[in-house]
């Protein structure tokens, strides 16, 4: 599993967590199941850029804040 893949998704999980939303709702939001969802949180998948930038969208954060983490 890629490491950078897995602290992007950590770093949305904690910003939707912030927000107060659920997996289940962000999935709602983009036509998706929670499972598919899960699946970004833990790196399995990794996002496309128009997904990067409607969650960000969607949790009021940038990309720089999704990248923020040492390599």
């Amino acid at each position: 599993m890629n490491n950078i893949a897995k602290k992007i998704g950590q770093n949305l999980k904690e910003a939707r967590k912030f927000k107060g939303l659920t997996q289940k709702q962000v999935a709602d939001v983009f036509h998706m199941t929670q499972q598919q969802y899960s699946r970004f949180e833990n790196g399995v998948f990794e996002l496309n850029y128009q997904q990067l930038w409607d969650i960000c969208k969607l949790l009021n954060i940038t990309p720089n804040d999704v990248f923020d983490f040492e390599i």
